[in-house]
């Protein structure tokens, strides 16, 4: 078991760093999302597990932690250190399942040096301790062998509720709920910053909560789940009944984006990944006619006085 008291000195060290941490300047006045990942939990390589980045006021946030998020890091030549905190949307695997390497990888010498904060659904804080506790042995080497921080390890995580959950150097985050029963609960996230507004679905069947929250947004990511791919690929129908009954197909997000009209809406977490243009993008076009994209593994999206998009090639 981890020892109380080694956590407790961790975290003791981190609140000391945090109150003493410079304030953020100011960088520009768009948001800049960079979809680490837009994959389930398939394991393919050109859609890792669902992750995106956002930075904005000079600020940099990951949203879930899919599978090969630290690869996406730095692919994208971000260093884990620089990143302020991690919002988590809920606890199914294919979210978290990368936090772990980030934690830890992103931790090793030269690396982290400042506490982690985390931010998720109940049960956020237990999931963290009980990593802690895993890794317990490692961490100990880490402190004593390789000089890692002590600061750099700790993670300050905070089980959240619906509503406003994080505001620095202008930057707003604020949760709310959406439908992916069984799992209750589970979040979407907008963040707003300098008037300019993302929202962030999360897993979620049609939302009425998420249409409310993304109304006239500047960018809705959403996922999707496509029948069509199913079929294609001969996946048996009730497995695939079972598996779109916990997402909206493309017909549903047309309808969702009719609605809530941002200015442009991208497909992430996209189930299952061998999903095609001509799957999803024909069946949406039967209930949306707006702005659109198929996310794809980092793919830049700026969203400023325009709301544009930036393609780095294939992952």
């Amino acid at each position: 078991m981890t020892s109380p008291r080694f956590l407790s000195k961790l975290a003791g060290i981190a609140l000391a760093a945090i109150a003493l941490a410079p304030a953020v300047e100011a960088q520009g006045q768009e948001i800049k999302v960079t979809l680490l990942g837009t994959g389930c939990p398939p394991a393919v390589m050109n859609r890792f597990g669902p992750s995106i980045f956002v930075e904005a006021g000079g600020q940099k946030f990951i949203f879930d932690a899919g599978r090969g998020a630290l690869q996406r890091l730095n692919q994208i030549k971000v260093p884990w250190r620089e990143v302020n905190g991690v919002f988590l949307t809920h606890l199914h695997s294919d979210h978290v399942v990368g936090f772990p390497d980030l934690w830890l990888t992103g931790w090793l010498t030269p690396g982290r040096d400042r506490p982690l904060p985390v931010w998720g659904p109940r049960g956020t804080k237990r999931m963290m301790s009980l990593l802690e506790q895993a890794f317990e042995y490692d961490i100990r080497i880490r402190l004593y062998d390789d000089r890692a921080s002590p600061d750099g390890v700790v993670i300050l995580a905070e089980d959240i509720a619906e509503g406003f959950v994080h505001e620095s150097g202008g930057v707003k985050i604020t949760a709310f709920e959406v439908d992916h029963t069984p799992v209750n609960p589970a979040f979407g996230y907008r963040i707003d910053y300098s008037g300019r507004s993302v929202v962030l679905s999360g897993d979620t069947r049609i939302s009425e909560n998420l249409i409310r929250h993304a109304e006239n947004v500047d960018l809705l990511i959403h996922e999707v789940a496509s029948p069509e791919t199913f079929e294609r690929l001969g996946v048996p129908a009730d497995r695939m009944k079972s598996v779109v009954a916990h997402h909206v197909t493309a017909e549903q997000a047309g309808q969702v984006f009719a609605r809530a009209k941002p200015k442009l809406a991208v497909y992430s977490h996209i189930v299952l990944p061998n999903a095609t243009d001509q799957d999803l993008i024909p069946p949406t076009r039967k209930t949306y006619s707006g702005p659109l994209e198929l996310g794809e593994d980092l793919m830049v999206i700026e969203v400023g006085e325009k709301v544009e998009i930036r393609r780095t090639g294939k992952p």
